[in-house]
């Protein structure tokens, strides 16, 4: 009914039983996420964000899995929507942000050199207006360094209140963390914008490194913006990376960071803590 209803007057769809199928499942779960972090069934995977001068792990982004009790590891493409649109992503949100430090906090005592934890915020966190007592609560209950934790922000979030954007950004960097902008060059954001959001990396996204050595139109925009971040004093990483063609590519221009499944897919913290303490080899 909705499909026809968008679709305009005079249109007809029928109910198919896949599409009822679908929308059972659905709403399944939906309600399952509801009991989900009460029964401790939400886990964190990272992925290694490596410095492509030295090739050294130096982040890693926390990324949130579902431990269904009898689905198994429910993959984020099928619940992070229904998150969002029943409001528990806000929840689900603040216990990622803990989670995340407290594990950060770990890594900080026993490595030498301990990764900065990246944490995706929503937009209805955002919308909240309480992420800067969030972000402080977490970090002093964690013990976390404010400079090891980096919160991602998509340009979609940064440009629904400008104002009260830049005054929550302004902040968060005055209690010391890093800002980055996650997805960057998919959004609509003014470029006059970006010096006075205080952010301080901006996340080339993935489709734009999926493209960049089809044609000379995909290599352009990645330069592009790898040149603009760095003429306002930005850090530049690439996400997607997924050969080594694409990793000299990015070297050559410039990027300085790099975060994809060339040097590994989202991992369980017992497998990153390995990876942080015995390093990554240069994929060939």
């Amino acid at each position: 009914m909705g499909s026809a209803k968008e679709a305009g007057r005079n249109t007809y769809r029928f109910f198919s039983h896949d599409m009822n199928a679908d929308m059972l499942e659905q709403i399944r779960l939906t309600g399952g996420l509801a009991s989900a972090l009460r029964n401790h069934e939400f886990l964190l995977h990272y992925q290694p964000q490596i410095d492509l001068a030295t090739g050294r792990i130096i982040g890693v982004e926390a990324l949130v899995r579902w431990q269904h009790p009898t689905d198994g590891l429910v993959p984020p493409g099928k619940f992070i929507a229904l998150a969002e649109r029943s409001g528990h992503i806000v929840p689900i949100g603040e216990w990622v942000l803990n989670e995340a430090c407290r594990q950060g906090r770990i890594w900080q005592d026993r490595l030498p050199r301990p990764p900065v934890v990246a944490v995706n915020l929503s937009a209805l966190q955002f919308k909240r207006g309480n992420v800067l007592e969030l972000v402080s609560t977490a970090l002093a209950a964690s013990g976390l360094e404010p400079a090891r934790l980096e919160l991602e922000l998509t340009e979609s979030i940064l440009l629904q209140d400008v104002e009260a954007t830049i005054k929550a950004l302004h902040g968060l960097k005055a209690l010391g963390v890093k800002l980055s902008i996650d997805d960057f060059g998919t959004g609509y954001s003014s470029l006059s914008y970006l010096k006075q959001l205080a952010v301080d990396k901006l996340k080339i996204d993935q489709s734009f490194v999926r493209d960049m050595l089809a044609g000379d139109d995909g290599a352009s925009i990645v330069r592009a913006v790898i040149q603009l971040g760095h003429n306002l004093q930005l850090a530049v990483i690439a996400e997607g990376v997924e050969t080594a063609a694409e990793r000299d590519f990015l070297e050559k221009s410039g990027c300085d960071e790099a975060q994809g499944y060339l040097y590994s897919r989202p991992v369980p913290v017992d497998q990153v803590s390995r990876l942080l303490e015995q390093g990554i080899e240069r994929p060939a």
